[in-house]
């Protein structure tokens, strides 16, 4: 009555609404692939890092700080900076683990 045939038929259009909604499909797989997967690894590599550390292990922190291990605790670490030189912080601030030697 008030609405013709024509614009009901294509209203109940199925196939379309699926093939609508594919391309947002594809589009979340391929994030998934490219950002999430990767961070998720990254991630898994930095919390064994941090909880592999062990006294005398030489790190660069989150704030650019060159240091060696000097106590280890649960949460978190001494670090001397320099000779006569300590810090105490978060076992999650250090960003890298250097090999033996660098820090002098």
């Amino acid at each position: 009555m008030f609405i013709s045939p024509a614009y009901a038929q294509a209203a109940s259009d199925g196939p379309s609404t699926f093939l609508s909604l594919l391309p947002l499909v594809l589009m979340f797989v391929v994030l998934y692939f490219v950002m999430i997967r990767p961070q998720m690894k990254r991630q898994k590599e930095h919390r064994a890092m941090v909880e592999a550390l062990a006294k005398g292990d030489e790190i660069v922190t989150a704030g650019g700080l060159l240091g060696k291990v000097t106590k280890v605790g649960d949460t978190y670490i001494d670090v001397e900076l320099a000779s006569g030189v300590e810090v105490q912080m978060q076992r999650t601030a250090v960003v890298q683990l250097l090999p033996k030697g660098t820090v002098q």
